[in-house]
């Protein structure tokens, strides 16, 4: 428990984020850096980037409601004094995401509505098989779901997206980075806290695993949608990168290469990606990872 204490009291938080990979920064990303040019100019481009950064204002929006919802239903104070520090990570990434609407142009009037128009109806089942358990104050299931699978299919995209606009867009490749920081965070201690919760409470397991597989059928659905709909997820960045100099240098993640793969390969990526990684990860506490049936 001592170690436990020590990696995610919230002294710890303060010198690793505030005042270590965060310091002088300006809603994740350098005060002078600005979003390119050709992306903001470009209506098609723009509008891209807006579709995928609503996807992840709608996640982070639900990891916000899921950890701040979670303080309360911990079984001790470590966790608690954690998840009060998850929950001002997620309020900021809500923050520095919604930032980034206001700088590709969405007015703040027009935030609700065009979060509404462009979210992806599949995410929003996706947070709500997850609020369902937090609501129920079920501490086992709402942390494998938030900081397992929410965290680590996050961790995963936003990996993808900061390769995918390191020479593009360093501005959001900086955001993203910071994000990417917190969420392995987030991931660690939702390995390190369930996995004596799950040999406690065994009887848990259908019900958590059940809920697992609910889950991962609304995010696969999402990454279809999305690919289908312009490869959202990649933020346009290819088509920026064709733009720049050394376009396809230092552009590889997961062997693809982000400057000419096409939407299905990145899409198959993406998805061999964070299910190999919530097997491994839901395998340290004690679950097996349900394959749901695709329709």
């Amino acid at each position: 428990m001592s170690d436990f204490l020590n990696a995610y009291s919230i002294q710890r938080w303060l010198e690793l984020c505030p005042q270590g990979y965060l310091e002088d920064t300006v809603y994740g990303h350098g005060a002078t850096e600005h979003e390119p040019e050709p992306l903001v100019e470009d209506e098609t481009l723009r509008e891209e980037a807006i579709r995928s950064t609503v996807q992840l204002v709608v996640g982070e929006r639900a990891a916000l409601a899921a950890s701040s919802g979670l303080v309360n239903a911990a079984p001790d104070y470590p966790s608690k004094r954690f998840l009060a520090t998850q929950t001002l990570d997620e309020a900021r990434h809500v923050e520095i995401f919604t930032q980034r609407l206001y700088d590709l142009g969405v007015k703040k009037d027009d935030l609700e509505s065009t979060i509404d128009h462009f979210a992806n109806p599949n995410l929003v089942k996706f947070a709500e098989v997850l609020l369902e358990k937090v609501d129920n104050k079920d501490f086992v299931a709402g942390v494998v779901g938030q900081n397992i699978v929410l965290e680590g299919m996050a961790f995963t995209v936003f990996e993808m997206m900061e390769a995918g606009n390191r020479q593009a867009n360093p501005k959001f490749a900086h955001t993203l980075a910071g994000t990417i920081a917190d969420e392995r965070r987030h991931v660690g201690f939702g390995e390190n806290r369930i996995g004596s919760l799950i040999k406690q409470y065994p009887e848990k397991k259908p019900e958590i695993e059940q809920m697992q597989k609910e889950m991962a059928y609304h995010m696969l659905n999402t990454f279809s949608s999305s690919f289908r709909q312009g490869s959202a997820a990649m933020d346009a960045a290819q088509s920026m990168a064709a733009q720049s100099d050394g376009a396809g240098e230092g552009a590889e993640w997961q062997g693809v290469n982000m400057a000419t793969a096409g939407p299905e390969e990145l899409q198959g990526a993406l998805e061999n990606t964070v299910i190999n990684e919530f097997k491994t990860r839901l395998a340290r506490i004690g679950l097996e990872y349900q394959a749901p049936v695709m329709s």
